[in-house]
């Protein structure tokens, strides 16, 4: 077999201790599974529910996300990624951040338009390194800091859906396989972000992620 042109690498992320790499085959992501984020955005009571980004959108290895087009409100998020090993079995967690255009996504939720411009744009998934195994502390603290100034702050057992549950449901909708990665969900303090602003996302047990917004 020949190809037009060449393809794309296989998105990536490190594993902690490793010279393997998680390969990424599609990235999954739950919205309103902290009750509290779901009231800042509106919502009375928390209904969580999928949508997705592309694989491509991760950004790891240290990297640093350029600010994107199209966008004057630029949002923070700080998840628990589980990353989905043989038999559909959790094998690792890191730590992401959904960047989220919330003026687009506004825009779509009046519209009653999908969200993919606003979620799934190039580079809206910063992701830290894996850490195979069982979850470190499933209460552990879930914080994210912005120029040294706090903006997030949760428990993991604050979610809705448990990981596990999230998994399970997620298989209801889609074969869910190796390579998979699932963002949880985020607590509330979501803000906004300009070129230059420094953020340092952690969950007690996991590398951290930090990165720099670029312009």
């Amino acid at each position: 077999m020949t190809w037009l042109f060449p393809p794309a690498p296989t998105p990536s992320l490190p594993i902690l201790g490793r010279e393997q790499r998680f390969p990424v085959r599609r990235i999954l992501c739950v919205g309103q599974n902290y009750a509290a984020h779901a009231r800042e955005m509106g919502q009375a009571r928390a209904d969580p529910f999928f949508f997705s980004k592309p694989a491509d959108a991760l950004v790891c290895d240290g990297a640093d996300p350029a600010y994107p087009s199209a966008t004057q409100n630029l949002h923070h998020e700080v998840e628990l990624v589980c990353a989905i090993g043989e038999g559909g079995r959790i094998v690792g967690w890191a730590v992401g951040c959904d960047l989220t255009r919330r003026d687009l996504q506004a825009a779509a939720k009046a519209a009653g338009r999908p969200w993919d411009a606003a979620k799934g744009f190039d580079q809206s998934a910063p992701c830290g390194a894996l850490t195979l195994g069982d979850l470190p502390d499933p209460t552990a603290a879930i914080t994210l800091r912005v120029n040294g100034q706090a903006r997030q702050s949760g428990r993991l057992d604050d979610m809705v859906w448990s990981p596990e549950e999230v998994v399970q449901k997620a298989a209801t909708l889609w074969a869910v396989r190796p390579g998979d990665l699932i963002f949880t969900g985020t607590p509330e303090g979501v803000g906004p972000l300009t070129p230059g602003d420094r953020v340092e996302a952690a969950i007690e047990g996991l590398t951290p992620l930090s990165f720099t917004v670029r312009p």
